[in-house]
């Protein structure tokens, strides 16, 4: 089952490691052209850190021939405890946090960056919707270094170490990637698999990786219309990761059902 039931849970040990929520948009000039000071003004008493960083563009085809594409500013807002932070582009803008407390609490801090946005730059409409979740379980970190990751992921979600003649320990890289349509203009992305964080340069122990990217994505989509999107996303993201964890490795986590 790639989606079970839509019960919410806080846990005690969450295995959540970043949440990301990125809104795009036409291309608005201005945003590279000039310094986004007065959107800075705004946001500058939560997010009171700044970096601009250029970013250079893959190249476009055009007329059968790979042309450079300018370099874009991704102008970083950053809270001072650097867990939360808004990227604006001239094509989007993002808001991600390093700590998720609970849905409504991320909604609400985006619905007041995103109205400062519309209110500054007034962008005709909006392409796309997307709402990001990576998880990172550590079999360390819940006292399950004796499990198998068979033990703690249901099947969908592990691919052939979820055979019996496959052994864990043999197997140096098992993933699964997919994309699929949910319908409605709804779009996801799935990562799935054991792996390292950085490259495990400073953290050598193997997780395994839930990384679902859910999306809406339209041709025009009014601003009236994110919130009911983003919750129908939020529903297909709480569902994705109930269906993935295993009974054991929820209650490992220290469930706390959310009301």
């Amino acid at each position: 089952m790639l989606f079970s039931n839509n019960d919410r849970y806080t846990y005690s040990s969450s295995p959540l490691i970043e949440t990301i929520c990125q809104l795009r948009f036409p291309t608005i000039l201005s945003i590279g052209s000039t310094v986004p000071a007065q959107f800075q003004e705004q946001v500058r008493s939560e997010f009171p850190r700044y970096i601009a960083r250029e970013e250079q563009q893959p190249p476009k085809v055009v007329n059968g021939k790979l042309e450079q594409v300018p370099p874009i500013t991704n102008y970083n807002f950053i809270s001072t405890d650097g867990l939360w932070k808004i990227n604006l582009t001239q094509n989007f803008i993002a808001l991600s946090t390093l700590r998720y407390g609970h849905w409504e609490e991320f909604a609400q801090k985006l619905d007041k960056v995103l109205a400062l946005f519309i209110q500054i730059y007034q962008p005709a409409f909006f392409e796309r919707i997307g709402l990001r979740y990576v998880n990172a379980f550590s079999r360390k970190r819940l006292g399950l270094e004796g499990e198998l990751w068979d033990d703690l992921i249901n099947a969908p979600f592990i691919g052939v170490l979820s055979e019996p003649d496959v052994d864990e320990t043999k197997t140096s890289k098992c993933a699964l990637d997919v994309e699929i349509s949910l319908g409605d203009q709804r779009h996801m992305k799935l990562h799935a698999g054991p792996g390292l964080l950085g490259d495990g340069k400073k953290d050598p122990e193997p997780k395994f990786i839930l990384d679902g990217d859910f999306s809406v994505m339209d041709k025009e989509i009014p601003a009236q219309r994110i919130a009911g999107d983003l919750d129908v996303l939020h529903d297909y993201a709480v569902r994705l990761f109930n269906a993935a964890v295993t009974q054991e490795l929820h209650q490992a986590m220290g469930p706390i059902p959310f009301e």
